[in-house]
């Protein structure tokens, strides 16, 4: 309805246009334009046409005001300042007129122009715009503009499917992208890197660019290293995702009200500043200060990279640098040393002008995160990653390095939106639904409501939403009637009310006994066949290990007995009630009440619970861990030796590279780089080949596995090496419970 009102009310300042001239003096020009300020309405005088002079003609009706809905918010926006530099630059200009690059943002006519709205092409500004402008009722609320559901940033990038923060995103996208920098780059030829050109001038992101911000990797309004992963939009909660959600649509204020239902101390817009969600457990900044708002994250890193910046430009260009975010062109000489922009420094004479290709990136990147003073919410991952970045970069070619070994680019997995975890479907545009449970915020609320996902968007890793249901009390999804069914269609539960069956829908693996039975069926043990590829459990089954058999998450031989779910202790046999919720750390302190000598991580790999000598090297005191990797070693080497002496094709594996095993293509036993490519993947398995890799990738692609449930983990290698011909002398099977 308020949409309605504004449309009636441009319309109405056309129609008062014509009616007042028709009611003049014919020699008086009319208007250049409707003035942004509500107008009176009138009929026109009846008999003005016919009356010889304007003395004879009677006297109009009185003006009826017609009130503007929101005027008043409006007129104390930055959208109608007046006076302010983005209306004003171009007032001494010659000729007076705002130019064709600026016109779109800095006027209404031009912002019309832009849309179409004043029936030229849509897309492109045609012509300079009148000074003396500012963005009225008519730049927004027209049907060229409300029909607008896309935006198109300085890199190409186009965002579609937009709703009404399209058409704040036409502006607020800034003017520069990786794209421009790396041209203007390209543009001067240096021969590499940190070589100094006169040629190559600053590249500013311009102001004020939210939306390229909140779009993240998706607009690229960043430099973003090559090879370096980032976060896409930030989607925060359903309804403050966007412009409007979060930004009052007249006056451009923060709804802070809105912010208070979930950010319990927020007060007023300062306080937002304070905020740090619990996906952000991380020391970004590396000063030791974990609860400090996310605004002083940023702000720490901001600091970290200026000294980086002015370190290089002593160390490497030779022409020391300081910044002023207030005199054009920001970046300056600095003349005397000081490292600060004095008052005769910051002048454009004085801009400076040796950058090399290294330092333009990283001076972009800090005026991007400059230029956004509402960075840290628009999308606070994303600026540190180019912080960090930037940093790290310049970093290479220091004498004294910024020290980040205590600051943190990525955070913990659930949350660690730049990882391939959730970035690997970037070019696809979505999450597909047999990925999207697990990969997408919105996935697992989707799976438990429905029973089945589909497509879902590309999301920074889970958000408060997909675990909790209410976001004002925080309480938890629940699993109906405390029943998770695992891949190879197993039933288990912590309990009907146990918040944990909410961790094993995703940490239970892909994979099971059932479907690798399934692969190898009507196979002969040691034939090759072109019908079996490798199957991956998937990563951190932690679930599939806890339970063991009950879920039968690892390759089970038929005849042979394993065990079920590991007890351990009660109070810590959960997954909650060892980690952390939203760091997913261990919680170290809690297992050092039982286990006196655990101070650290490392440490829990010392624990042994056992006397029993599984491994062999007659060393009944070494962790659990050690129990287990032996085995695994053995089992690694027992794979090898099958494939080289009984299919004679030689393997080799490697955890980080899909699909984890490869040809190994000179039989050297190692996986070399040349080897490690999609089309060497192994393909000449025979189903006992299968089963053993398949567990041996089980038990390494869950780090945790030797506490989850060392038992299970140890029978199962046990039998893997056994089956496959490698020698088991000296090992003990664990025992079964």
């Amino acid at each position: 309805m308020k949409c309605k009102y504004l449309i009636i009310g441009g319309l109405l300042l056309l129609a008062l246009t014509a009616i007042l001239a028709a009611c003049s003096n014919p020699t008086t020009p009319p208007p250049t334009s409707p003035p942004p300020s509500p107008q009176p309405t009138q009929a026109p005088c009846p008999t003005a046409v016919a009356c010889p002079t304007a003395a004879a003609c009677p006297e109009c009706p009185k003006p009826v005001v017609q009130d503007v809905p929101f005027e008043a918010l409006w007129a104390a926006s930055p959208h109608a300042d007046a006076k302010a530099a983005a209306f004003t630059h171009w007032d001494t200009a010659d000729p007076k007129e705002i130019p064709v690059a600026c016109a779109r943002c800095h006027s209404t006519p031009g912002f019309q122009d832009f849309t179409g709205a004043d029936g030229s092409k849509p897309g492109v500004v045609d012509k300079p715009a009148p000074i003396g402008t500012v963005i009225t009722c008519v730049a927004c609320h027209n049907t060229a503009t409300l029909a607008l559901a896309s935006a198109v940033f300085p890199s190409g990038e186009e965002i579609k499917d937009l709703g009404p923060e399209a058409v704040c995103m036409q502006c607020h996208q800034g003017r520069e992208s990786k794209k421009s920098v790396d041209e203007a780059i390209k543009k001067v030829a240096v021969a590499d890197e940190d070589t100094v050109s006169k040629d190559l001038p600053f590249t500013n992101i311009h102001y004020l660019a939210a939306a390229a911000t909140l779009y993240g990797m998706q607009a690229k309004g960043g430099y973003e290293y090559d090879g370096k992963p980032y976060d896409v939009k930030n989607r925060h909660v359903s309804g403050y995702d966007t412009c409007v959600g979060c930004h009052n649509t007249h006056s451009l204020e923060v709804k802070v009200d809105s912010c208070k239902s979930c950010h319990t101390n927020v007060k007023s817009k300062d306080d937002l500043k304070n905020i740090r969600m619990n996906g952000s457990t991380k020391d970004y900044n590396g000063n030791g200060n974990t609860t400090e708002g996310i605004y002083f994250e940023i702000e720490g890193l901001q600091k970290l990279l200026l000294q980086a910046i002015q370190s290089y430009t002593k160390d490497v260009a030779n022409t020391q640098i300081a910044y002023s975010p207030d005199a054009y062109p920001y970046f300056f000489i600095d003349t005397n040393g000081n490292g600060q922009v004095d008052k005769d420094e910051a002048t454009a004479q004085n801009g400076y002008k040796a950058f090399t290709p290294r330092l333009l990136k990283a001076a972009y990147n800090y005026q991007v995160s400059i230029k956004d003073p509402g960075a840290f919410a628009h999308n606070a991952k994303y600026i540190i990653e180019l912080l960090y970045d930037s940093i790290d970069n310049l970093n290479t070619k220091l004498s004294t390095p910024v020290d980040l070994t205590k600051a943190s680019r990525i955070d913990a997995g659930h949350f660690a939106g730049s990882e391939m975890a959730f970035r690997d479907w970037d070019s696809a545009g979505e999450v597909p639904g047999r990925c999207a449970r697990c990969h997408s915020a919105t996935g697992l609320p989707q799976y438990l409501k429905e029973g089945v996902t589909i497509s879902n968007p590309l999301s920074n890793g889970l958000s408060c939403s997909t675990c909790h249901d209410d976001l004002t009390k925080f309480t938890r999804r629940q699993v109906k009637d405390g029943k998770v069914q695992f891949p190879s269609g197993l039933v288990v539960s912590f309990g009907p009310d146990n918040e944990a069956n909410l961790c094993i829908e995703c940490h239970q693996g892909r994979e099971s006994t059932t479907s690798v039975n399934k692969a190898v069926a009507g196979l002969q043990p040691d034939t090759i066949s072109d019908k079996l590829g490798f199957l991956n459990i998937h990563f951190f089954a932690a679930g599939a290990s806890l339970f063991g058999t009950e879920a039968k998450g690892a390759y089970e031989y038929t005849g042979q007995k394993y065990n079920g779910r590991n007890m351990h202790q009660s109070g810590f046999d959960t997954c909650l009630g060892c980690h952390d919720t939203h760091g997913l750390n261990v919680q170290v302190e809690k297992c050092g009440a039982c286990h006196t000598t655990v101070k650290t991580v490392d440490d829990l790999k010392t624990i042994r619970m056992s006397t029993v000598d599984y491994n062999g090297n007659g060393d009944v005191k070494e962790g659990i861990a050690a129990e287990v990797a032996t085995l695994q070693e053995k089992l690694y080497a027992a794979i090898q030796s099958f494939a080289k002496d009984k299919v004679k094709t030689p393997i080799v594996y490697s955890q980080a590279d899909y699909p984890y095993f490869f040809t190994d293509t000179n039989g050297n036993g190692k996986a070399d780089p040349d080897e490690l490519k999609p089309d060497n993947g192994y393909k000449t398995w025979t189903p006992r080949l299968l089963e053993a890799a398949y567990n041996y990738q089980y038990s390494v692609k869950d780090p945790g596995v030797f506490a989850h449930n060392s038992k299970y983990i140890l029978q199962i290698s046990y039998d893997s090496i056994k089956d496959i011909g490698g020698s088991v002398q000296g090992l003990t099977r664990s025992e079964v419970k």
